[in-house]
């Protein structure tokens, strides 16, 4: 293997899939990569001329005349944005990713010392998150510090012939300030988790899209650079004296005004990257072979179900993959694509059903694992700080299994989507056959009541294992006594962990409502005859109450309306 091959199987292992996936679909993230540079290089050069004549003329005699100088600026400016761009695209993901905090990073490197062997792969995942995100905010100050000079150092006010000598205090209080503008935004890049690739709920074309983004991203460079320049000027009040402007009260407003400004020009361009960074990588890929193809007459769904099988698991290529098995079972645009799913002889439909329903079944069992650590009798205080190391484990452990939470939406979309469809299209009755249905019903009921468990809205649960549809074991419901601790169930309430619980939530319920909606009439008649559980329910022993309460009332409640 050559050096440039195995640089570039470095480079895109983790983004896109590490090499499966139907074959050449895993390109598409280094196609996107690289055309995400070139419209990045393009808009921040468009705006580094725009703001020479716009904004800084009036600092300048000469802002039209070029110089061997302004072409070197013009270079490391451009060298700045692609460092920045560059690292944006390595530390960006589909979801959130555990971090390790300093402590347990000494300490991991205190057991690679004097601790040999044993299994440490989790926590060295972990401290390799961590030093990543230490490094993109390294990069920050740097691209920070040099995107500043470049922009700004070519005004009269900085470079003057008969005050040469004091241009390097100048260049050096004007690199400080860049590098702290580059650290502060870093830093709350890093805490605010915009490096999560966020998928907009309604897929528009990238123009659009990338047009809706230019005023908040105006307005967030506008706010970035005030309080940069404030906290920048700060900080070089503690610089050495030799570092400090000396000249006239205009001189240093002037400056205040060039850097205000510089300062502006450059996370313009960082929060324009961030947003078109966004668009192009959260845009919806076709996984399917062209119309009239001899693939997409014989099997237009492999692309697809080769992408969600030999993916690496929570991916970007794979986060592809499921929104665009879900945009093909909601809507009406490739119905050709979903009528395939349900062909003669149901492996199709089978793998789709068992792709969606894994992760599912994944994230019930890690929230579970959550839930039992947790004591039975008190409630989670999540905004409170927690003294037993079991039981920050253990909220540590449910915030993670909502790391998924995108995805487990997805996946409940698809197979109510599917599974309500399968009323009316599937001709050979594959859903019913091979036991989907009753799959699916009891993944989507065994997820919902692990998350309403999380909620408070479950009581006295006791010995309660989450598992698959091939084995659920549900705790008898309480119709007694609720908790009493209201006050710890408003903490819960408050907190980010429980608006993440809310949402899926209702994603599962309204997927649940929508496959009843679609089997009302049979549901009812299956009720009446005894054969509800038997027909809806994979299980040998259920508590039978809690099954028939959750599918009786999203009947009535449909009846009703």
């Amino acid at each position: 293997m050559s050096i440039s091959a195995a640089i570039e199987r470095t480079l895109f292992k983790d983004k896109d899939g590490g090499g499966g996936g139907g074959g050449a679909h895993t390109t598409i993230i280094k196609h996107r990569f690289l055309s995400f540079l070139i419209w990045q290089s393009l808009q921040s050069t468009f705006l580094l001329f725009l703001s020479k004549p716009l904004f800084l003329s009036p600092f300048t005699k000469n802002p039209f005349v070029p110089t061997f100088l302004s072409l070197f600026y013009f270079l490391c400016f451009e060298f700045s944005i692609l460092l920045f761009s560059i690292s944006l695209f390595f530390i960006s993901f589909p979801h959130p990713l555990p971090f390790a905090s300093p402590f347990e990073i000494s300490l991991s490197f205190i057991r690679l010392i004097f601790v040999s062997g044993g299994d440490q792969s989790l926590l060295r995942r972990r401290v390799r998150v961590s030093l990543t995100f230490v490094l993109f905010v390294s990069l920050c100050a740097v691209a920070g510090a040099v995107s500043v000079i470049c922009v700004c150092w070519g005004c009269d006010v900085y470079y003057n012939v008969e005050l040469r000598s004091k241009s390097d205090g100048e260049l050096g209080i004007l690199g400080f300030r860049g590098f702290v503008i580059g650290l502060f935004y870093g830093l709350h890049y890093v805490y605010k988790q915009r490096w999560v690739l966020r998928f907009p709920i309604i897929q528009r074309p990238p123009f659009f899209s990338f047009k809706m983004g230019l005023p908040l991203s105006v307005g967030q460079a506008l706010k970035f650079s005030a309080v940069g320049c404030g906290i920048s000027g700060v900080l070089a009040f503690f610089l050495p004296t030799e570092y400090r402007s000396q000249g006239s009260v205009g001189k240093s407003i002037a400056e205040q005004i060039i850097f205000y400004i510089g300062s502006f020009v450059v996370i313009l361009c960082w929060e324009l990257s961030h947003h078109l960074h966004q668009v192009l990588h959260t845009k919806r890929f076709v996984f399917a072979p062209s119309i009239g193809s001899a693939a997409a007459e014989t099997n237009p769904s492999e692309p697809l179900l080769a992408t969600l099988e030999e993916s690496t698991p929570k991916s970007l290529l794979q986060y592809l993959a499921y929104l665009d098995l879900c945009m093909v079972c909601e809507n009406n645009v490739d119905t050709w694509r979903r009528a395939a799913f349900f062909e003669e002889t149901g492996e199709t439909y089978r793998r789709v059903i068992a792709s969606c329903l894994r992760p599912l079944d994944h994230f019930t069992q890690k929230l579970a694992e959550g839930l039992e650590r947790s004591s039975a009798e008190k409630p989670l205080q999540l905004s409170d700080q927690l003294s037993s190391p079991t039981d920050r484990l253990a909220v540590l452990k449910l915030y993670e299994s909502f790391y998924d939470a995108q995805l487990c939406a997805w996946c409940a979309r698809i197979v109510a989507s599917l599974t309500a469809r399968s009323h009316k299209e599937d001709r050979f009755g594959v859903a019913q056959l091979s036991g989907s249905n009753a799959a699916v019903i009891s993944t989507l009921l065994s997820t919902l009541l692990a998350v309403e468990t999380l909620m408070g809205k479950k009581t006295n649960i006791q010995n309660a294992h989450f598992m698959g549809p091939a084995g659920i074991k549900w705790a008898t419901m309480n119709t007694g006594r609720r908790e009493s601790t209201s006050g710890a169930m408003g903490k819960i309430r408050g907190s980010p962990l429980y608006a993440k619980a809310y949402s899926l939530a209702d994603v599962l319920k309204t997927s649940m409502y929508c496959i009843v909606s679609a089997f009302h009439n049979e549901m009812l008649n299956s009720g009446k005859a005894g054969l509800l559980e038997k027909d809806w329910i994979i299980s040998g022993k259920l508590v039978a109450q809690a099954l028939m309460l959750y599918i009786f009332i999203l009947v009535k409640t449909y009846l009703t309306r």
